[in-house]
């Protein structure tokens, strides 16, 4: 196998780079005190531009929260979010009502479409000890058909997403998680319905790889007009095909080429995303993507109009119980609990 299968070679930061119609892509990694009666850290605040702390200082980061660290209410419009929690958990709640708790493994998949209001907190829950977090984000485009579609969250519970393990020759592991898309015959859990990844045609993949020391494994071949990232997180260093690449650098393939990742001497956790390119003009303002100006305009408008439903809940911030367990509840007053 030779190495015509990269294209290009970027350093990883706190944002990642990506393709269309994938638009954001963010690496959120906080080592947290222990957590103080009301969830935050158990720790001063001074010296924090709080509201505005995206800063490393002490190993972590309060973003835009001023007694819990997170994202208080915010709009969206026009596209979708995937929130990928490796660690730690997120409160989420919402302007039509919606609420849950998640994280270890879980994955909120939220289209927010015609316009919602919602908020993102990262409760502290262990008062007795240190409280790491670890979380990905990623901003889906949808289609100018779908860019008014009802708002909608679903979770992946992470007891129930598809996981395959590879075997190599001399016994060396790699574990895949399928959150979207396929690998091989394994399919992923079905997305929000009116994602741009539920038409299987557009091949949007997203999987998490991790693999042992020395392990290796092929990447499937996708379609030729698919764009390919894939993210070297954590890890020493790993071979693609002849050419070694090190941590921390995310590599742009070509999807329709034979791949082959040899790893070197530590463990290695990767992420992939794939997809097929949506062929339309992106208006992009801040938390609003639209297709033309004239509708970023409106998106305004509706937004003071209308706040995308309002905000039905008694904090900006909102936080639930300590002793609230993983859940969701959503619009029509179902609820999902898990241990």
């Amino acid at each position: 196998m030779e190495n015509n299968a990269i294209i290009s070679i970027k350093p990883l930061d706190f944002m990642w780079p990506v393709q269309n119609p994938f638009l954001f892509f963010a690496h959120h990694r906080d080592d947290y005190p222990a957590g103080n009666d009301k969830m935050g850290p158990a720790a001063s605040l001074q010296g924090r531009n709080i509201g505005q702390d995206f800063t490393v200082k002490d190993g972590w980061r309060m973003y835009h929260g001023d007694v819990v660290p997170g994202f208080p209410v915010h709009p969206h419009r026009g596209f979708e979010t995937i929130t990928i929690v490796l660690d730690g958990y997120v409160d989420h709640s919402d302007s039509h009502g919606q609420a849950g708790r998640y994280g270890e493994g879980d994955v909120q998949w939220m289209t927010a479409g015609a316009g919602l209001q919602h908020c993102e907190m990262f409760p502290l829950l262990n008062q007795e000890g240190a409280n790491p977090a670890e979380l990905f984000q990623i901003w889906l485009n949808l289609p100018a058909a779908s860019k008014f579609a009802a708002p909608h969250f679903k979770m992946l519970w992470s007891e129930d997403i598809p996981i395959v393990t590879k075997t190599d020759k001399m016994g060396k592991s790699s574990v895949i998680k399928v959150i979207a898309g396929n690998f091989e015959a394994i399919k992923a859990l079905d997305p929000a319905p009116d994602s741009w990844a539920a038409d299987d045609g557009n091949e949007v993949s997203i999987w998490i790889i991790k693999m042992q020391e020395n392990a290796e494994l092929e990447l499937p071949k996708a379609s030729k007009d698919i764009k390919r990232y894939l993210y070297f997180y954590a890890g020493s260093s790993i071979a693609l095909n002849t050419k070694e690449i090190a941590s921390d650098n995310a590599i742009e393939l070509k999807a329709d080429e034979a791949v082959r990742l040899i790893n070197g001497k530590q463990s290695a956790e990767l992420i992939l995303l794939q997809a097929k390119p949506i062929n339309e003009p992106v208006i992009q303002y801040g938390p609003f993507v639209m297709n033309t100006e004239a509708e970023i305009r409106q998106t305004f408008d509706d937004y003071r109009k209308t706040e995308f439903g309002g905000w039905p809940w008694p904090s900006n911030s909102m936080v639930f119980p300590r002793t609230k367990g993983r859940f969701a509840r959503y619009r029509d007053g179902r609820e999902e609990v898990r241990l």
